[in-house]
């Protein structure tokens, strides 16, 4: 066939190309709240961007900033994540190439010889043969096969780069996690030693009491059991901040030997609220659009896989030269070519490719129900520490409170003890509520960040009001 009669012939051919077999994708539609439930008197933010590119800055700690600014070049799980985005990036690439024809050059060179000729002619000689060409094969992509694998490898692609934002968010909450739980550690030592100071005068004073023979030696005793207990609990505080400290270095990809965090004076910072809408959410959490575009991967493997059932029209041609004498190979007699079209069809597979679309089509099922799921499991993150901020908030005024009638009552109970009316049990008792209201306090202080900081990481890692 000439070329000039095939090209017109293949037209109708490309331009059914266009179609592609299998369903056209459509997001799976999920139940979406108007509101959450725990938003409580919370305005929920203007979604001015998708999320935040730097939501710990609302702590307003620049120990915090310094660490998360090292923490996206050293961490080795982010390193990772990385390059399994440009291992999918590489595959995209791959099965767009699949669009364009592939050529191939060939070089060889032989030669043979027969073990016998006629009679006449005795034995022929030895033969060179010589040649120089190139292939190229073009698969017609008739049914959409190649269209859906490409846009499964470009979905995939995307829910690859989903998973990286996932495990940079991830990341980055952890290690904000982390540094308030050493904050906090170091909030209770500095407690603990307070506490400590304190129970060495109150040791002084029952020692003096008792050399007076006004207090007896259960006085002594008790004093001093309770400055011991204190001073344990003060070293296992120390011992919190020295393996928080160990796991902040392990973050940012560093030995803990090498990696140490200056100890701060400061109270914790006060914690934001993360608030958004639930259909915002929907937007802005990574792991979701992760889910959503493996749905919309899983979704074009069925069109890839029922495409496959069809016969397969290519087009292929070769040229070249051969010739026996290697200096006369580039020349116009040595030369030639061919073009053409090939269809090839399976006869029989025993039902293999049907059964590759009743697969494609169970994993997009499959993929549906963990993308319902990943969007109802972040409802209830973002509904549990919703409750979590207002709830803690309320807790954190009342056991402030509860420290000030502590501290007032300790107050009291050692102004008796020196005026001998009540015993030193009075103190011990006044002294410990003090001491655990306080720690209880603390601990409210972090629990509260923690919850704003786990808030930021379900909501996307958006911070605000």
């Amino acid at each position: 066939m000439k070329t000039s009669a095939l090209i017109p012939a293949l037209v109708p051919v490309l331009l059914l190309s266009a179609c592609a077999a299998g369903p056209d994708y459509q997001r799976p539609p999920v139940d979406t709240p108007a509101a959450f439930k725990e938003i409580g008197s919370w305005k929920p933010a203007e979604p001015r961007e998708p999320a935040a590119d730097n939501w710990w800055a609302a702590f307003g700690d620049p120990v915090l900033d310094d660490l998360q600014a090292r923490l996206e070049v050293s961490n080795q799980n982010l390193r990772a994540a990385e390059a399994a985005y440009r291992q999918a990036l590489a595959l995209a690439d791959a099965a767009r190439a699949s669009w364009f024809p592939a050529i191939n050059a060939t070089a060889g060179a032989t030669r043979s010889a027969t073990s016998a000729a006629t009679a006449a002619s005795g034995n022929a000689p030895p033969r060179n043969s010589f040649s120089l060409g190139a292939t190229v094969s073009w698969e017609l992509d008739v049914w959409g096969r190649i269209a859906r694998t490409v846009e499964g490898a470009d979905a995939s692609l995307a829910a690859s780069a989903a998973d990286l934002a996932a495990a940079r968010l991830s990341a980055r909450a952890t290690l904000a996690q982390t540094y308030f739980h050493l904050r906090a550690a170091e909030r209770q030592q500095a407690l603990l030693d307070a506490s400590v100071a304190a129970y060495a005068r109150a040791l002084e004073l029952t020692r003096n009491r008792y050399a007076a023979g006004v207090a007896g030696k259960a006085d002594v005793v008790q004093a001093e059991s309770q400055l011991r207990s204190a001073r344990a609990a003060a070293l296992d505080a120390s011992l919190s901040r020295s393996q928080y400290e160990h796991a902040i270095a392990v973050l940012l990809g560093q030995a803990p030997a090498s990696f140490t965090l200056a100890p701060v004076d400061a109270p914790l910072p006060a914690p934001p609220v993360a608030v958004t809408l639930p259909s915002t959410l929907l937007e802005r959490r990574p792991d979701i659009a992760a889910a959503e575009r493996r749905v919309a991967a899983a979704n074009a493997a069925i069109g890839a896989a029922q495409a496959a059932r069809f016969p397969v029209l290519g087009l292929s041609g070769n040229t070249g030269f051969r010739n026996a004498q290697i200096e006369d190979l580039l020349t116009v007699p040595s030369r030639y070519w061919s073009l053409g079209p090939t269809l090839a069809a399976a006869v029989f597979d025993a039902g293999a490719k049907k059964a590759a679309v009743g697969q494609a089509q169970a994993n997009w099922e499959k993929a549906v129900a963990t993308y319902r799921q990943t969007v109802l499991t972040a409802f209830q993150e973002v509904e549990d520490n919703l409750a979590s901020a207002r709830l803690l908030e309320a807790a954190a005024v009342e056991q402030a409170a509860a420290v000030s009638a502590a501290a007032e009552a300790e107050a009291i109970a050692l102004n008796q003890y020196r005026a001998g009316t009540v015993s030193y049990l009075n103190v011990v008792t006044a002294q410990a509520t003090h001491l655990a209201a306080r720690r209880s306090a603390n601990d409210l202080a972090t629990r509260r960040l923690l919850a704003a900081v786990q808030l930021a990481k379900n909501a996307g890692g958006g911070v605000g009001e």
